[in-house]
Formats: C-alpha cells, structure tokens, sequence
C-alpha cells in the first residue's frame, strides 16, 4: 500500500523555504528578515544583495530558493510574489568553555538560527 500523499502547508498561492542550522544568533538573523517582511521580491533580492550584514548572503539563496519552488513546483507567476513571511527560530546552541583568571571558566553560547520564508503572489488589484 502506498503512503498518502501529505497536505500542502501552505496556501495554493504561496510557497515556501526553509534553512536550518544557520550558524547565527536569532536575534541578529531577524534583523535581516524584517528588512524584507513584506516587500516584493525583486526589491528584497536588492535589499539583501547590499545589505552589510554576513548572513544577508544565506538569507538571499534562501529567498530564490522560495521563488524557484514557487516557480517550479506550485506554476505561480514570479514577477507578482511577494514576501509574505519571514520568520527566525531558535535551534540548537553549541556550549563552549573560556579559561578565565584563578582557575576559573566562563561559558560561551554559540546559538545556531533556522529561517523560513514564505512567498505569496499577489492579487491584480495589489
């Protein structure tokens, strides 16, 4: 018997990518997002293109990727995407130990990110 074929998890106009184990705090990684929550794709592949943040790069090969599968996979039209969601979680956090005067030691956290973007093509009307 064949396995059932699994619900999209997103609407039949969107599509969406995901990058996990980014090597980079949430909280940095979401400034990033929000400079391209919302805009249209073409305007946010700019923004990330001369953005002077490290990750920018990462988050660019993520967006195409969320392009190219709307593209290929669910037929949508890519001059009309927009971003519609751009979201950071948290994952995993290496734990690291610094020698400190007196025998001591302090703890570093080395947090790694997931990012997930979701693209969604907009009406005529928008």
């Amino acid at each position: 018997m064949a396995q059932t074929k699994n619900p999209r998890r997103v609407a039949a106009t969107e599509a969406r990518a995901k990058l996990v184990n980014v090597r980079i705090s949430p909280q940095k990684l979401n400034l990033v997002a929000q400079s391209i929550r919302g805009l249209p794709v073409q305007k946010a592949l700019n923004e990330l293109e001369f953005s002077r943040k490290r990750i920018a790069g990462d988050v660019r090969k993520v967006l195409y990727s969320a392009v190219s599968n709307a593209e290929n996979n669910h037929n949508l039209d890519i001059d009309n995407l927009v971003v519609a969601e751009a979201f950071v979680g948290k994952n995993l956090v290496m734990k690291r130990f610094a020698s400190r005067a007196r025998g001591r030691s302090s703890r570093i956290l080395k947090p790694f990110s997931e990012i997930t973007i979701v693209v969604r093509e907009a009406g005529e009307a928008a």
